[in-house]
């Protein structure tokens, strides 16, 4: 196994890098292993994960000096990750039983974080993953989640912090009946960066995932959205989809909505879908005749888009945690 820095810097070409590339998202020089303030988990046992050959796990493992480990059985937890520092970085390994949901909430004013999550769901899990870091951070983040058989998750990520942001996501459905049902909302404003790829790997037959990103862009922010879905050969029965929705607030604003397949079985149902569009004026206007202002229309619009990326997560915890921090975020948005 090659370790950072002796992988390959990996070209902008590339898809996975096409947006965001490795040297800007590197804190430093990218032959150079920084030293970094470990983050802070509010609970969770000392662990180890091991190294990787992807240069964002490797990288950030190599700058790590805390790994904590939590095991949820059938339980709900809240688990808050303080970052703070030039550099930031942290590990955590997740293994869920039964019936189970878990918070986390990454938060501080580091000038750059990384954060390496490794996860397995023997039973139901749902989760929310909520970046509030300073809106000057940099933040590098890299999942990789394993769903054994008769198992589901539930996969919430909002987003509304940092300035440059790159996330990689990986969910392999690895037994029969295993399910995926993933959400993600991201809220840009001023020249906010939000780069996510979601890769979903089919990896045997009769397992269902679904996607769902919404993006809503406003000043001069940039939102992109990728995701990899696979289903090997062999894998019969298997149902996917995923859908990228774009709202622009801005004449400025962009949005990039890149869905794609990679389909190597025969009896499969894969769709996949991505759209953008201006915000609806007649709405607009509609909430103003009601007494709103302009920005409390426009932040009532936006909430009800972005909740809808979450429509399948059924777990009122997970639900309930989103939807009260997305709306003082956008409360701090409209009062500066």
């Amino acid at each position: 196994m090659m370790n950072y820095p002796n992988i390959t810097i990996p070209l902008r070409s590339e898809h996975l890098w096409r947006y965001t590339s490795w040297k800007r998202i590197h804190p430093t020089n990218v032959d150079e292993i920084p030293t970094a303030d470990p983050v802070k988990f509010s609970e969770g046992e000392d662990s180890k994960i091991e190294d990787s050959d992807e240069i964002a796990r490797s990288f950030i493992h190599s700058v790590s000096k805390i790994c904590k480990r939590i095991n949820l059985v059938g339980e709900n937890k809240e688990v808050d990750l303080r970052c703070s520092g030039h550099i930031c970085a942290g590990e955590l390994e997740i293994n869920s039983k039964g019936d189970s949901s878990l918070i986390l909430r990454i938060s501080g004013d580091a000038g750059w974080t990384g954060i390496r999550l490794i996860g397995t769901v023997s039973g139901n899990l749902s989760v929310a993953v909520v970046n509030d870091l300073s809106k000057d951070g940099h933040f590098l983040r890299a999942e990789d989640w394993t769903i054994n058989r008769d198992s589901s998750l539930e996969f919430a990520t909002l987003s509304v912090g940092g300035f440059l942001n790159k996330s990689d996501i990986r969910v392999k459905l690895a037994g029969k009946g295993a399910e995926l049902r993933a959400g993600i909302a991201s809220n840009g404003h001023a020249s906010r960066h939000d780069d996510h790829h979601f890769e979903i790997d089919h990896s045997i037959g009769h397992t269902t995932s679904s996607l769902v990103m919404h993006a809503a862009c406003s000043g001069s922010s940039h939102s992109i959205g990728t995701g990899l879905l696979k289903i090997a050969d062999g894998s019969d029965g298997s149902d996917a989809a995923q859908v990228f929705r774009n709202l622009l607030l801005s004449e400025k604003a962009r949005a990039e909505a890149i869905p794609e397949l990679e389909v190597l079985a025969d009896d499969v149902k894969a769709a996949h879908g991505a759209a953008s569009a201006p915000i609806d004026e007649n709405q607009l206007h509609y909430l103003s005749s009601r007494g709103l202002s302009k920005s409390q229309a426009s932040s009532l619009i936006v909430e009800g888009f972005l909740m809808d990326a979450f429509r399948h997560v059924k777990n009122d915890i997970v639900v309930d945690c989103l939807r009260t921090r997305l709306l003082v975020h956008l409360e701090c948005l409209i009062n500066g």
